[in-house]
């Protein structure tokens, strides 16, 4: 089988962001250059028997480390808690080449909005736009300032930031947030998916353009038709597989010996994208814009599924 790409880094040093967050600054062994990377991207760190999450790159983009943030969420699937309370600086781990699903376009300004841990992509944005003298503003929401990362270094730069915690503040103003920006302004928002929801909603409501997203968890599930089986035709070796109603692609996969990396399994970190030869595709992902999922050239086959009754993969 196929192994997924991955470097083994060190970690270098490891810092309280917030509380509940750890800074991780990740380098190459011997010193070496890492890969670059685009405002908007997350790596997946890999930890053999306890799993696998994928966390935004937040560093400087030309640094010779690799910096990300980590929530601790103790009923999560273990690997922040690994992270929280067994990884020590020196100690080594697998990372996933990044990867971008939620990358930063041109615009003659940006809004962005961050909830939470959702601040760690968008830093990067914000470095992004002052290295292309674009102005931007930042609404940065958390439950309390000492639970929000980066937030002393953010609330320094007081003409372009404004702090929300909730406990002293109330909850982003979504409103009048998206009413005060000019014409063409791109928003860009990451955080907890009631954050989300109100943004699309209101920038519906206000007749703006699609903001730009990055979701934690899947989006709640929309109309959808009835879990039925189908056949998956590998085209690169002409074999045909069945998956059953209860069953997902990648599973089928997975039991065949057919290598697709995955991470989240819930559509929303976009590590298992296929690119799809033939068939209709019900999607289900969190990641694909509507002009994707129209394009039907790719999915995610940890969550999505055919319309019909086959699909041709380049598997």
């Amino acid at each position: 089988m196929q192994a997924e790409a991955t470097l083994e880094l060190r970690v270098r040093c490891m810092e309280r962001a917030a509380d509940g967050v750890l800074s991780l600054t990740l380098e190459h062994p011997q010193g070496g250059e890492l890969p670059p990377w685009s405002a908007g991207a997350h790596v997946d760190l890999v930890f053999e028997g306890i799993g696998t999450a994928q966390y935004s790159l937040c560093g400087p983009r030309g640094d010779r480390c690799w910096r990300v943030a980590v929530l601790h969420q103790p009923q999560g699937r273990g690997v922040s808690r690994h992270i929280h309370g067994a990884l020590r600086p020196g100690d080594r781990i697998r990372v996933g080449l990044p990867r971008n699903h939620f990358s930063l376009e041109p615009a003659p300004e940006y809004l962005f909005i961050a909830g939470g841990i959702g601040i760690t992509p968008i830093r990067a944005m914000i470095e992004a736009a002052d290295s292309a003298g674009t102005p931007w503003r930042l609404a940065y929401g958390g439950r309390r300032r000492a639970a929000m990362a980066f937030a002393d270094e953010l609330a320094a730069r007081s003409d372009r930031v404004r702090l929300f915690p909730q406990d002293e503040a109330g909850v982003l103003p979504v409103s009048a947030l998206l009413a005060e920006a000019a014409h063409g302004t791109a928003v860009y928002c990451c955080g907890p998916e009631g954050l989300i929801a109100a943004v699309q909603a209101e920038s519906e409501r206000l007749g703006r353009a699609v903001p730009h997203f990055e979701r934690f968890s899947a989006a709640p599930a929309g109309r959808r038709g009835e879990n039925r089986a189908f056949s998956v035709v590998l085209a690169r070796s002409g074999v045909t597989l069945e998956v059953g109603a209860a069953e997902s692609i990648v599973d089928v996969l997975d039991a065949r010996g057919v290598f697709v990396p995955t991470s989240c399994r819930a559509g929303v970190c976009g590590s298992c994208e296929t690119r799809v030869c033939a068939g209709r595709i019900e999607h289900r992902d969190s990641i694909l814009s509507d002009a994707e999922k129209e394009r039907g050239d790719t999915m995610m086959v940890c969550v999505s599924r055919a319309c019909g009754d086959r699909l041709t993969l380049d598997l």
